[in-house]
C-alpha cells in the first residue's frame, strides 16, 4: 500500500520583497504565519513528504508567482515542491521547474483555458501537473433537480459544490467533481482540494466532498480546507479515502508539528513515511 502524504501549505503573500507566509478563515480573516523559507526549511527537518507554496494573490493580481522565494527554498529543502498561483501558460511550467518546482498547481488559468492542462502535460508531464480546485457548497432543497451536477448528501441537507477562481473571490457555475473528471482526462496528475467552506475553521475536512471526488478519480487527491488536529487527517484517509492530507495552522502555529501527526496516523494503522529528524 502507497504510504499516505502529509503535506504543509505555506499561503504566500509577496507584498514584502521576500513573501510572507499567512493564514485565513475562509478566503479571508488574513494573519500572519513566518517567513516561507524559513517554515518551509522547518518542515522538511521535521518530515514533511512534500511541501506546497501557494502565491494566494497572483491570479488576483495577474502578476507572475514567486520565482525567487522557490530558488532560495531549494537551496536545502529536498522534498519535492508544488507551486501554485500565477501559473498561466505551459512556459511558466518550465520556469517554475528550472527554479527547484517538482510540480505546479493552476487553478484560475486552467478554467479559463482547459488546453493549459494538456499542454502542459505534454511538455513537462502529467506528474508536474496539478490542478487545485478550491470549491464552495451550494445547497438544493431538491436533490433530483439536476442531472448535470454532481449532488452530495451532507449532514444538513442536498449540496453540489462550486468551483471559484481568483482566490476564492470569483464563482464560475462549474461543478467540482465534474471538472476533476474533464481535468483528468486532459491529463492532470493531481487534484488539490480545497474546501472553501472548512479552510481555517479546523472543523475538520469536507469528508463528503473528499470521498466522492476521491471515489470519480483514478488519480490522487489531496484533501484540504479544515484540520484542527491529527484524527481529522484520519478521517481523510478513512472515510475521506484521499492520497494526501494538506494542512497549514496546525503547522504554523506548532499546535500538533508534522512527526507527531506522523506517529498518530502510524499508530491508527495508516501506512506513513516515519524518519529520523531531517537537517
Amino acid at each position: 500500500m502507497l504510504a499516505k502524504r502529509i503535506i504543509p501549505c505555506l499561503d504566500c503573500d509577496l507584498q514584502v520583497p521576500h513573501g510572507r507566509v499567512v493564514k485565513g478563515v475562509e478566503f479571508k480573516r488574513i494573519r500572519y504565519a513566518g517567513d516561507p523559507v524559513e517554515l518551509a526549511t522547518r518542515y522538511y527537518e521535521d518530515g514533511a513528504d512534500e511541501i506546497v507554496f501557494l502565491d494566494i494573490t497572483a491570479s488576483h493580481e495577474r502578476r507572475e508567482t514567486m520565482t525567487h522565494v522557490i530558488e532560495a527554498t531549494t537551496e536545502n529543502v529536498f522534498v519535492p515542491i508544488c507551486v501554485g498561483g500565477g501559473i498561466r501558460k505551459p512556459e511558466d511550467y518550465v520556469k517554475m521547474l528550472k527554479a527547484g518546482a517538482d510540480k505546479c498547481s493552476t487553478n484560475t488559468a486552467a478554467i479559463k483555458n482547459p488546453e493549459l492542462i494538456s499542454e502542459a502535460s505534454k511538455l513537462v508531464g502529467s506528474q508536474a501537473c496539478v490542478v487545485a480546485i478550491d470549491a464552495k457548497r451550494r445547497y438544493i432543497e431538491n436533490p433530483r433537480e439536476s442531472d448535470e451536477r454532481f449532488i452530495i448528501e451532507v449532514d444538513d441537507g442536498y449540496c453540489w459544490y462550486e468551483c471559484s477562481i481568483y482566490g476564492g473571490r470569483e464563482f464560475t457555475g462549474i461543478d467540482a467533481i465534474n471538472w476533476a473528471m474533464e481535468c483528468q482526462e486532459m491529463g492532470a496528475g493531481e487534484i488539490l482540494l480545497t474546501s472553501m467552506d472548512r479552510d481555517g475553521t479546523k472543523e475538520g475536512y469536507d469528508i463528503p466532498l473528499t470521498r466522492t471526488m476521491s471515489e470519480n478519480l483514478d488519480i490522487p487527491v489531496i484533501a484540504s480546507g479544515g484540520v484542527g488536529n491529527p484524527q481529522h487527517i484520519y478521517e481523510a484517509f478513512t472515510d475521506g479515502k484521499a492520497d494526501a492530507a494538506l494542512a497549514a495552522s496546525i503547522f504554523h502555529f506548532n499546535e500538533y508539528p508534522v512527526p507527531a501527526v506522523k506517529e498518530y496516523l502510524h499508530s491508527r494503522g495508516i501506512p506513513v513515511r516515519l524518519q529520523e529528524k531531517r537537517g
